[in-house]
């Protein structure tokens, strides 16, 4: 069976990553939403997503096919469901739809004529937020522990490492750690390949570390936080997703917060994720173009792919920075900064595309990825769409 991801409606919900990426290709727990589907369907996927990315991650459709809502993440039931679909037949989460089965006949699709199979409120596993990929983290990780390591014996832990809980923490081939405290009394820590975690970092799981990340010497890692693939972390962080090829190599703190893919953290830069007042944290919210309530007391920093900011930054509780966003100066800077956005607290400016694209291409090429005409193409689609939000 061809599978085929699709945004679905919180498309929009979960801006500023969504800009750059389909919903599937966001990370959550150890592996991206595609990676969960592949890995539980034993088969490839493709995406139906906005026309722009369309280049980049294109649909590939057979004459049949189960399309399945991204914002869904893999639970052991719902996959069963979808493995089992039959023509003619949708799952739905109340009025959500969630899956279904298509064929090459169906010009139009009315799903009264399905049969309309109902998904049990336990197997659902949804991300509709950004907030959501942080604050479900924790399960995430769990689930995709599970997942990665069944039947599978972990290397070695070397004898320098303390460890507590050592049967919940699974060690990927090519791994170096000495002198490190890991403690999975809480939940399991996966430590993927080709990763470093140095001397005297503190980590209490649940925590994932995917392939060739580094965690530097003294760093301080808090339950339900990933560092993703080619990520590099030091200082302080809790309950924070880091998606890809991104760093906070320093001291200062990052909590309940997501950075998404080639983002810079400078030195002693630091996030509130509590307000002072302790009432619930309200966010920037891109589909009403305002701020909204999160539910939540604890919320930190969102960051676009691209964005950085300079040493001794400080962000204020519940900031959200779009894409290719510069931020350095003293002070605190606005708690929405729209991408391609160059400034702080004194001010901030258009940051002109062939400047972030210059930059792009060489933090880039340093980890041998080119910033090619594709890459280029996106983030003005994304230049563009974005320039009602900058009035300077």
């Amino acid at each position: 069976m061809n599978y085929i991801l699709f945004d679905g409606p919180v498309r929009n919900q979960l801006l500023p990553f969504t800009y750059t990426k389909p919903v599937a290709d966001l990370r959550i727990g150890i592996l991206t939403i595609r990676e969960k589907w592949e890995k539980h369907l034993g088969s490839t996927t493709s995406t139906i997503t906005e026309d722009y990315l369309s280049d980049k991650y294109p649909m590939v459709e057979f004459e049949e096919n189960v399309m399945i809502n991204a914002a869904y993440l893999p639970t052991e039931i719902l996959v069963e469901m979808i493995v089992d679909l039959q023509q003619n037949q949708a799952i739905f989460d109340g009025e959500d739809l969630v899956a279904f089965y298509s064929d090459d006949s169906q010009e139009e699709i009315d799903f009264d004529t399905y049969e309309q199979l109902e998904i049990p409120e336990e197997a659902v596993f949804k991300v509709e937020n950004t907030w959501d990929i942080f604050s479900k983290n924790h399960d995430a990780i769990r689930l995709d522990y599970d997942l990665l390591t069944e039947d599978r014996k972990s290397a070695l832990i070397p004898s320098t490492v303390q460890t507590l809980n050592p049967e919940n923490i699974f060690i990927e081939e090519g791994v170096k750690l000495n002198f490190c405290t890991l403690n999975a009394s809480e939940g399991p820590i996966y430590i993927g390949k080709d990763s470093e975690i140095m001397e005297g970092a503190l980590i209490r799981g649940p925590f994932a570390m995917c392939e060739h990340a580094t965690v530097k010497m003294g760093a301080k890692i808090y339950t339900g936080t990933t560092i993703g693939p080619y990520c590099k972390v030091g200082g302080e962080v809790t309950n924070s997703v880091l998606m890809a090829y991104s760093n906070k190599g320093h001291d200062g703190y990052l909590g309940n917060s997501v950075l998404g893919e080639w983002c810079n953290i400078g030195a002693d830069s630091n996030n509130s994720n509590l307000k002072n007042n302790y009432e619930e944290v309200r966010l920037w919210n891109y589909e009403t173009e305002g701020f909204s309530k999160t539910g939540l007391q604890f919320c930190g920093l969102i960051m676009g792919d691209h964005s950085k900011c300079g040493i001794n930054t400080m962000f204020n509780t519940g900031t959200v920075i779009g894409v290719s966003v510069n931020i350095f100066g003293t002070g605190f800077p606005r708690n929405f900064i729209p991408s391609f956005s160059w400034g702080g607290a004194a001010g901030f400016t258009t940051y002109k595309t062939v400047k972030a694209f210059q930059t792009a291409k060489l933090v880039m090429e340093r980890r041998n990825i080119p910033f090619d005409e594709q890459e280029a193409a996106i983030l003005e689609h994304v230049f563009e769409e974005t320039a009602k939000y900058r009035r300077y």
